[in-house]
């Protein structure tokens, strides 16, 4: 009798076992099955179309709708919790944040993403700093963010660090940031066309070369940049390296304004107007109209 007892408990004992194994493995399941449709969710609603680690399968939003905002919050929070959380979660939460104006929350989020090697966590943190938008600025630790970024191959990181140095901000190594320019202008970054074009232009980083600056500028133009428009304008009416045509120039020049470049609008008033009249003090006193 103590040993039908014995068997019957072991067989009740394996088969608790046996039950709590299938029920540990449909939790499991059920969990990363909960924590994949709050990343779909979430990279739905807030993935950035310019982060490298977006899959190609995710077509992302430049800015998250004001009404996807809070939705947004909700599921990249989730989807950057727990053991299955990826850094793409986390940088696309503190869009969420930003896009909330929660500017304290976002910086942090950023500064985690980035912590987990996000490029575009990087660029962010690194704005927020260069500007002192709702932190102390920074514009040293943004240098060293925007370096880090264009060296993981993020084509902002390069243009941001370019634009520091724009903005009066000498660069560390304007070389090197005229390499990592001309690696995210491979990459069909208009802006990085566009300001490495400008360096060229300038002999910012290595030797002027007036030639490969208005051949950047016209593969910038040609994706509809504005300003590059305007400088290829520029260079196409003085004949800056390569041919001068006042035509082709006046058609860079009513694209560049159709766009909205304010420079571009200027230069085709110019153009109607090419002769000044001047007095002896050599003032303009008008413009003579053709």
């Amino acid at each position: 009798m103590m040993i039908k007892r014995s068997v019957a408990v072991s067989v009740a004992w394996n088969c608790c076992i046996g039950l709590l194994a299938l029920s540990i493995a449909a939790s499991a399941s059920f969990s990363a099955c909960a924590q994949s449709a709050n990343v779909v969710l979430c990279d739905r609603l807030a993935a950035d179309p310019t982060d490298p680690d977006k899959p190609a399968d995710v077509k992302g939003t430049p800015d998250i709708a004001q009404s996807d905002v809070a939705a947004a919050i909700k599921y990249c929070r989730l989807a950057s919790a727990g053991p299955h959380a990826s850094r793409r979660a986390l940088y696309q939460l503190g869009r969420a944040y930003a896009a909330n104006q929660q500017v304290s929350e976002a910086t942090s989020t950023f500064r985690k993403a980035a912590d987990q090697s996000s490029s575009a966590a990087m660029v962010e943190l690194g704005m927020l700093l260069a500007t002192g938008s709702g932190v102390a600025k920074d514009e040293a630790q943004a240098r060293m963010l925007f370096e880090r970024a264009a060296a993981a191959g993020n084509p902002r990181g390069a243009i941001n660090l370019a634009a520091l140095a724009g903005g009066g901000s000498a660069l560390s190594d304007p070389a090197a940031a005229r390499a990592l320019l001309a690696k995210a202008a491979e990459s069909n970054s208009a802006e990085a066309q566009f300001q490495l074009g400008i360096m060229m232009a300038d002999g910012v980083g290595g030797p002027k070369d007036d030639a490969a600056a208005r051949a950047l500028f016209e593969k910038a133009a040609a994706q509809d940049h504005p300003a590059a428009l305007d400088w290829l304008g520029a260079f196409a009416e003085s004949g800056r390296g390569g041919p001068q045509d006042a035509n082709a120039a006046k058609a860079y020049f009513e694209k560049a304004a159709a766009l909205g470049n304010e420079d571009a609008k200027v230069a085709l008033e110019r153009l109607k107007c090419p002769m000044a009249l001047k007095d002896k003090r050599g003032n303009v006193v008008t413009h003579l109209c053709f």
